[in-house]
């Protein structure tokens, strides 16, 4: 599939359908790229208010949704140096999981986890040296391109996938971008080099997905569709193009998310603030919305 409106497509018909309501609560995160806290690892320096704001939307009830590159699989060989580095993140994920709360979308990062025997063989169990064995982690957890979250009242569709399907590049030749990556760029990142070939670090690549996105999207009855992938927020208002994103994980010092809640979405941000005693607090903020979700059906 060499467009990216058959990619999308293809994305839309083969999605998982996950119905919800007006007391459904989800928050969306996307490209975390968690890694193995080394100097590459750009999640290192948001984890802690990211497993806040996890353990906060856990407490208060939400479903997670992962809108793809959770893991960072292009820098890192393997999953178990990445489970090593932030464990307390994957056991409160685990609990999500548990309560079938988490709905996981494969990236170009991690798009290994689109073969349902590489996700069985490396997320199922992980090894617990304080009991010497194998012990369950993410037991018959599924990776989806896409999810459509259908509201059972109004029959709206919210339609959920990373967004490299609109950057071809990304999507064709991932094996060729992961290989350049760990040899090339993951070095100099450290030096502060970026990956041209990256949307979220190449503005003239980024606008060219966003614009195909919208035209997809256009062509859709202006679908309202979420992405990921660029790196970069979008609330649109009501009337313009449905096309949202929930922008990453790795910004600096913050990370931004999309909320859904009493039908409607928002998009907020988490970072950290100082208190007038000079101690520090993470706290959440909101940036957009909420704008209810039935004010963008067409």
């Amino acid at each position: 599939m060499f467009s990216s409106k058959k990619r999308l497509n293809n994305a839309y018909k083969n999605a998982k359908t996950v119905t919800f309501n007006n007391t459904s609560k989800f928050i969306l995160f996307s490209d975390c790229h968690r890694g193995d806290n080394s100097f590459a690892d750009d999640f290192a320096n948001n984890r802690n208010i990211y497993f806040h704001a996890l353990k906060h939307y856990y407490n208060e009830g939400f479903n997670y949704c992962e809108l793809g590159d959770g893991d960072e699989l292009w820098e890192n060989l393997s999953f178990s140096s990445i489970l090593n580095a932030h464990k307390n993140v994957y056991m409160l994920l685990k609990q999500f999981h548990k309560e079938n709360r988490l709905h996981m979308i494969w990236g170009n990062h991690d798009m290994v986890y689109r073969n349902p025997n590489y996700v069985k063989k490396y997320l199922s169990t992980y090894f617990d040296p304080k009991v010497g064995k194998d012990v369950e982690l993410f037991n018959n957890i599924t990776y989806n391109e896409a999810i459509i979250l259908k509201h059972e009242g109004t029959k709206q569709e919210l339609f959920l996938t990373h967004g490299h399907q609109a950057d071809w590049w990304n999507f064709l030749f991932w094996k060729w971008s992961r290989f350049l990556v760990r040899i090339l760029w993951k070095p100099l990142n450290v030096m502060g080099i970026a990956d041209p070939t990256s949307p979220a670090k190449n503005y003239t690549e980024l606008i060219k997905v966003e614009k195909r996105a919208k035209k997809w999207i256009a062509e859709n009855n202006n679908l309202l569709t979420i992405f990921g992938h660029t790196h970069r927020p979008r609330f649109p208002e009501p009337g313009d193009i449905a096309f949202f994103n929930d922008g990453s994980c790795v910004h600096p010092r913050s990370i931004t998310g999309l909320e859904i809640e009493n039908g409607a979405i928002s998009l907020i941000k988490w970072h950290i603030a100082t208190k007038d005693d000079g101690t520090l607090q993470i706290v959440r903020t909101l940036l957009e919305g909420p704008v209810n979700l039935i004010d963008y059906r067409t």
